[in-house]
């Protein structure tokens, strides 16, 4: 296995800057998540590390060694892609030993990989079948079949559940879990779906406009984002943002006008902020309390409720937010 080093890599098409100055340490046998919207430059990051994109500018480092200029088959990475790209008139055995052979690998060799891969994944009932005849997660774990056979240093998996059902997507979520810890191998896994990054990373990078927004455990992320973005991409339901005034400041705290124009200090480096200035309050749904058990009242008008069993989230309209205020109830409400 092996350790991943990106030192300033950018990536540019003609004057397009899609990938900004990306520093990260990804420690061997460690399962890195790359998350983040639609365009943000996450899975053009993850060509670049298979070597399926040419770097512009920076180094990359894989187990110590520049990578720049090695091709793809020689960086000891195998990729996992969100169309599975299977052969259709191939049987599973084939399509599992297909790179191998390509290499000319020593038959003997191929058998006993495949064998292993399709142990791991329970895939040896099926070895006879054609993709056409498998579900969505057969077929998903056929293509990661594929790069377990090759023994990659680091495995890069590319939005690999997209197209799966919600149900499926949980179920398979829970197998590349097991999988890594199975393995011990370095994972760089790509998604927009922020559930997936925070119940199987180690470590998260969240990615906005072809920079990294922060790097660091799903829980540090969660707990104390750099920023708006990053506060309000991780974590579902999303922060609530109120737009507050602020009234006085002192060294380690600073006191708010809320719409409601009640006040309440929190914690805030005076040194950073004044008197009069505006600034966003982020408050998680889950930090919402029943009015009887509140210190501060924060009232609007009920937009929407959604019971969803367990509990219910209720929309809220005030005052001096954006977007409708979340609060979400640990019980169903009548």
């Amino acid at each position: 296995m092996a350790s991943v080093t990106l030192n300033n890599v950018c990536k540019a098409y003609d004057d397009v800057l899609i990938s900004n100055n990306i520093n990260l340490e990804i420690n061997d046998g460690e399962f890195v998540v790359f998350v983040g919207p639609s365009g943000c430059g996450k899975s053009t990051l993850l060509r670049c590390i298979a070597g399926l994109e040419d770097i512009t500018s920076g180094d990359l480092f894989i187990g110590g060694k520049r990578m720049n200029d090695v091709e793809p088959s020689k960086r000891g990475v195998g990729m996992v892609f969100q169309s599975y790209a299977l052969y259709p008139h191939l049987d599973l055995t084939d399509n599992m030993s297909f790179g191998l052979k390509l290499a000319k690998a020593d038959k003997q060799l191929i058998k006993d990989r495949v064998k292993h891969a399709a142990d791991i994944l329970q895939l040896t009932p099926l070895l006879d079948r054609k993709p056409k005849s498998l579900s969505g997660g057969q077929r998903q774990r056929v293509a990661i079949g594929r790069t377990l056979v090759s023994q990659p240093k680091v495995f890069l998996l590319d939005e690999p559940l997209s197209n799966l059902d919600a149900a499926l997507r949980v179920k398979m979520r829970i197998e590349l879990a097991k999988l890594h810890k199975q393995l011990g191998c370095t994972m760089i896994y790509v998604t927009h779906d922020q559930v997936e990054a925070m119940t199987m990373a180690d470590k998260i990078a969240v990615l906005d406009g072809g920079d990294v927004a922060q790097f660091g455990a799903p829980l540090d992320i969660y707990h104390y984002p750099k920023n708006i973005f990053v506060a309000g991409f991780i974590g579902s339901p999303k922060m609530n943002f109120i737009n507050v005034h602020i009234q006085a400041v002192e060294a380690e705290r600073v006191e708010v006008l809320l719409p409601n124009c009640q006040s309440v200090w929190i914690p805030v480096d005076g040194k950073t902020v004044n008197a009069g200035d505006e600034m966003t309050l982020g408050i998680r749904p889950e930090h919402l309390v029943p009015t009887e058990h509140a210190d501060i009242i924060i009232a609007g008008e009920t937009i929407v409720v959604e019971k969803l069993g367990n509990e219910t989230q209720v929309y809220l309209h005030i005052d001096g937010s954006d977007d409708d205020v979340i609060y979400r109830v640990a019980v169903t409400l009548s």
